[in-house]
Parts: structure tokens; sequence; C-alpha cells
């Protein structure tokens, strides 16, 4: 474990080595993200959980609960979540599910399958939205979200991983040995997988305590508080409910340092940690549904332009993080010299770009940032790409910086 400030104001795990240093800025940038794309999409939690007062626990230390947390292995549970995310970003029409997905935008004919949780679950970037999640140790899970008049589930059990859009009445199927769980496994599903990866970033510019007790979906908590001791971070603080008894996160808040509401709140209305019944996660294709093998949707792939994992990583082989601690910056260069155009220059696109990002200028020349109300970027006229969880003016001294 990284080092931290415990609320007694010790630390541990110092002199960690140059490469784990490296790994934990490159965590640091993973977490907002994640939350950002996916992982915020995922799972949430409206203030209207039940909190009828702060029981009273034993004290403990803040390092003993990250331990808590570290030992818990829950591997069965049932209980629904609420998903409420608010990134700031404009409605892009169902845009960002293909853009967060690395397919094609919604409603587009070669789109593939509806049912397809690369696509699905990234609808979940933005609103408020209701899941029944389920879980019987490592090899059967499912995560179901209700839509009005409509539900999509994602089922694993055993080699099998079923999708299914009950509004398209569409079936995706793929099994394990084809690595085609992945994305349920990726997706961050419970408020404990939110806290995995926000405790990689925990290091000695970051402060954690715990503050009081809480009672979350009718169940007595710990409140650990991690927070960055930088100014210049979009992150204010990163609020977490830690059930007592079995040490598993309940409750994940994400608010940011410019205030107002939570970018990300996440966590249970209900919960229960008996065996689900084995019939939970039974799935047999209805009548009718279009059914959509993985290696069918991967041989398309090529075809509608989607690039693949190796494509990916090469283009992202020079990514370099620059700064330290909440303030690191992600950047690399996409090759596109001239940057994105303006809205004299590109049209209809450069006018829709214009119109949420801001011109800024400095040592390194000029550009656009994009802003959420976590996650900014800024691309340069010489293609140079920066990214992190800072504001627009870290962004500018990370770039002028790097010249």
């Amino acid at each position: 474990m990284a080092p931290y400030e415990a609320d007694d104001n010790k630390t541990a795990g110092e002199g960690e080595d140059l490469r784990a240093s490296r790994r934990r800025r490159a965590a640091r940038y993973v977490v907002p993200v994640t939350v950002m794309g996916v992982a915020a999409a995922t799972i949430g939690l409206v203030p209207a959980l039940a909190d009828s007062g702060d029981p009273d626990l034993p004290e403990i230390t803040a390092q003993q609960l990250i331990e808590k947390i570290a030992e818990s292995d829950v591997q069965q549970l049932s209980g629904t979540v609420r998903i409420s995310t608010d990134l700031g970003l404009p409605d892009l029409g169902g845009l960002e599910s293909g853009l967060l997905s690395g397919g094609p935008a919604a409603g587009n004919e070669d789109a593939g399958s509806s049912a397809d949780p690369s696509a699905k679950l990234t609808e979940l970037v933005s609103g408020t939205h209701t899941l029944r999640v389920a879980a019987d140790g490592p090899d059967r899970q499912k995560l179901s979200l209700l839509e009005d008049a409509a539900e999509y589930s994602l089922i694993h059990d055993g080699k099998d991983v079923w999708g299914y859009d009950s509004r398209s009445n569409e079936v995706y199927h793929a099994t394990a040995s084809e690595g085609a769980d992945q994305p349920a496994k990726e997706v961050p599903a419970t408020p404990k997988d939110l806290t995995d990866q926000a405790l990689k970033a925990v290091d000695d510019t970051t402060s954690v305590t715990v503050d009081g007790t809480a009672q979350v979906a009718g169940r007595d908590a710990y409140r650990l508080v991690i927070e960055p001791k930088q100014s210049g971070s979009t992150v204010g603080a990163i609020s977490v409910a830690v059930d007592a008894k079995t040490g598993m996160p309940l409750k994940f808040t994400l608010t940011p340092a410019s205030g107002g509401a939570a970018v990300v709140d996440a966590g249970f209305t209900q919960v229960s940690f008996a065996k689900p019944a084995a019939s939970t996660f039974d799935f047999t294709p209805p009548k009718g549904a279009k059914v959509t093998e993985a290696d069918e949707t991967a041989a398309k792939a090529p075809e509608r332009g989607q690039k693949s994992e190796q494509d990916l990583a090469k283009e992202l082989d020079g990514l370099k993080v620059i700064g330290e601690g909440w303030n690191s910056v992600a950047t690399f260069d996409t090759g596109d010299r001239g940057g994105l155009p303006t809205a004299s220059a590109g049209g209809d696109l450069g006018g829709f770009l214009g119109s949420f990002g801001d011109q800024v200028k400095g040592d390194f020349g000029s550009g656009t940032v994009f802003k959420t109300r976590l996650v900014n970027a800024l691309i340069t006229q010489d293609g140079e790409l920066y990214v992190g969880a800072v504001t627009k003016d870290a962004l500018v001294k990370a770039a002028d910086a790097a010249k």
C-alpha cells in the first residue's frame, strides 16, 4: 500500500522505488478517466439513501479501515443500486456511446448488437439510473439496468456471458474462453470496484481520514474520506461508506473541487449478503430474439472502422505522465498537426467542438481545452494531447513545462 495520511497523522510504506512511483502516478490518471467514461457510469446513488443517523461504532483508524476493505471477501450478494453521474457533458444524442465504446454511434445500421455490453453500459455516463446486481462467487454475476418499460441484463454464468436488451429483443452471447466476459469485469459494478480504483491513487500527496459513521441501506458503516493535499486538482474529495461488519464499500461519492453536486454518487439502496437463488443466473434467449455471437462482432469490427486493442496500444505507446500526485497529467502526440478545426475552418464540426471548448494560449502555442466537472483535456495546434483531473490553468502549465 502506498503511503497515506491516517487520522492519527501516521504514515506507512515509505521508500517506494521509481517504478512503483510511476505506477501510482499512472493509476491516478486512470482513476478519473475511468470515472469519466465507464466507471462513473456504472454505479451511483442519489442522496435519498436511508440515512437514519450516525451509529455508535468502535473507533478505527484510517489504516485499519483500509486494511478492512482490502481483506473484505464478499462472494455472495444481491441488491439495488441507483446511478447518478453529473460530469457536465453536453447532450450528444447517443454519440457518447459510440465514442466511449470505440464503436459507431447508436442508430448506425452497422453498429452491431444493441445488447453488446461494451456499448450498452456506456449509456450510463450521465443521468440517474437504477440497477439490480447479484453475485454468487467469481463465476456467477448479474447486472440489470432498469429502463422505462424495458430492461437490459448482463449475465455471467460459468463459461457463458449473455447480454439481453428487452427493448430491441436482441441477445449478445460470448464465452469466457473468447475473453468476451471482459466488458463485465472492466466496468466497475459496485462501490467496492470504484473504491479499489481510488485507493490505487493514494500516496503521500493524499490525505486519508475516518470521518465518523453512517447508515447506508440499513447497515452500519464507517466514513472514509480521501482528499488531495495539492491545489490544482478538480477532485475535491472522495467519500466511501464502508460496511462495519464485512468491510465492503456500500457507498462511493466523488465531489468536485469546484463545489456543487457530486460528480459520481455511488452505492446501494438495498443489499443482502445471502446466497442468491440459482435461477437468478439462468438465461435462455427469448423466442424470436436476434442473437449475435461475440466472434461475429469481432469479425465485423474492422469493416466498421473500429480500432483493435493492438492499434490503440500502438497509438498510446508514447503516452507519458508528467507532474505528480493528483496534479498528474497524461500526454501523448496524436499526430494530428493543426489541432482541432475551428468554427471558421471546420464548418459544422468546428462549430460543434468550439461550442464547449475554450481557446487557450501559452508558451506551448495555442490549443483548445475541453472541460467536464472532473476530467479536462487540452489539444494543441501541434497535435499534443494533455488530459487529467486538473484545472484548465494546470493543463496550460503542464503544456508550457513540456516545451
